[in-house]
């Protein structure tokens, strides 16, 4: 497909997914699907070309002076990917299955807006009634932390130690752009691609069948690593999903331990059964229904919360969630995440900790439920975090990204280099 075929395509797509309030994954499917002569190249260009649209939405439509998934698309290219106004007519002209755009005079005053006049959420690429949260985040930098969020988002991969070391995992990589993470002792890290080129698909790789790694943001293995699971401990993963720090834990473990890992929805665990069996794992035993966990109450050494949350901290991958999020989403997250804090302390022997985690970046979910926790659980303390994130870091110089107050620690983009997460630790008095 040339040009003009892949900005309509995404121009279909986009209306789709916006007529129709579909997840992106859907539209992308189901355009696959019903488009067979597309060929993989053509669908990776589609497919950035939809998600770039969606992460700098707010900011196209105002440069375009309007929304619509033309306008959008057509952003993209020019502002997104370098495309002059010149180059994107001429690329179109004499393409039966391009769109009609507007001419290049329009097109080159749309990209001289000022930006800077822009309401401050719009340039920012958030929903309005996010500012005063991430206000709260950030303070003065939080419109440079918005916008850090509209890039796009590395591969990262979490060695397994178990197995092999991070030298083995970056030679089978040779020539693929692969390099050690700066923060994680055993990330590795493929970057973006630019326009329309895709990223690797590393799950197809014969080392990843083998258990040499998995695919796991940085900001996920930092997060396993700060909760601190040692060898010989036994371990509860309260929310485990489909194991990503369970497995990150066994490593850090040296498989040396037991990890319950149990999650209140099920079904969500059966990813775990064949990556734990192509990693090696000894010590998960998975925990499908609430009374498997009985005889445990405290009596975990560690316990994480990985908890439910509205997945800010994700919106480089998951452009279309910022636009889906709402005010009740948010407070539907926090009764969940009190209620799971409060169910998931029970396990914690007296001396023992409990991690809280979040892919958020709102002190709603955050640093809010750390007080509020705090209030409800006397019989619990704060962890001092700072030995914690040089324990847990490669660079001993990283500035330690302390959350508002001090209490806990933000990752992200713009501070971290990885996705957005949350980190609070406690301890049970003795």
């Amino acid at each position: 497909m040339r040009l003009g075929g892949r900005l309509q395509a995404a121009i279909e797509i986009l209306t789709d997914i916006e007529t129709r309030h579909r997840p992106v994954p859907e539209a992308l499917k189901d355009w696959g699907l019903s488009h067979r002569f597309a060929g993989s190249g053509d669908r990776g260009a589609i497919s950035n070309l939809v998600h770039d649209a969606l992460r700098m939405k707010l900011s196209h439509a105002f440069i375009m002076d309007g929304g619509t998934p033309a306008d959008l698309a057509v952003a993209t290219l020019l502002r997104q990917w370098g495309i002059s106004p010149e180059e994107l007519t001429a690329s179109l002209e004499g393409d039966k299955f391009a769109p009609e755009i507007p001419s290049v005079e329009l097109l080159s005053a749309c990209l001289a807006r000022d930006l800077g006049q822009a309401p401050a959420h719009v340039r920012a690429d958030i929903p309005e009634w996010l500012v005063a949260s991430f206000e709260r985040a950030f303070g003065d930098d939080w419109e440079a932390e918005a916008q850090a969020m509209t890039a796009r988002p590395p591969l990262d991969l979490r060695v397994n130690t178990i197995v092999t070391d991070r030298d083995q995992v970056l030679a089978g990589f040779e020539g693929q752009g692969a390099s050690a993470t700066r923060l994680a002792p055993n990330g590795i890290r493929i970057e973006a691609g630019e326009g329309p080129q895709r990223q690797i698909a590393a799950t197809s790789e014969v080392n990843f069948a083998g258990g040499w790694f998995e695919v796991q943001d940085e900001g996920s293995q930092l997060a396993a690593g700060l909760a601190g699971a040692e060898p010989g401990e036994i371990v509860l993963d309260y929310c485990a999903g489909g194991g990503g720090k369970a497995l990150a834990f066994a490593a850090m473990m040296n498989n040396d331990g037991r990890i319950n890992a149990y999650d209140a929805d099920r079904r969500r665990l059966a990813p775990m059964v064949e990556r734990i069996r192509r990693a090696g794992v000894e010590i998960i035993d998975i925990k499908e229904r609430p009374f498997n966990l009985a005889g445990l109450e405290q009596a975990m050494d560690r316990v994480l919360v990985d908890a439910p949350c509205t997945g800010t901290g994700t919106w480089r991958r998951r452009p279309d969630a910022k636009w889906r999020i709402s005010e009740k989403n948010l407070s539907d997250r926090t009764a969940d995440q009190d209620k799971v804090l409060d169910d998931a302390s029970v396990y914690v022997r007296p001396g023992g900790e409990l991690a809280y985690v979040t892919c958020s970046l709102l002190p709603e979910e955050n640093t809010d439920r750390v007080k509020a926790f705090l209030t409800r659980h006397p019989e619990f303390e704060t962890i001092s975090l700072k030995q914690r994130w040089r324990a847990a870091v490669a660079d001993p110089d990283a500035p330690v990204p302390y959350a508002d107050q001090n209490l806990g620690l933000i990752l992200s983009p713009r501070r971290t280099g990885t996705d957005g997460f949350y980190f609070a630790g406690f301890r049970r008095k003795l």
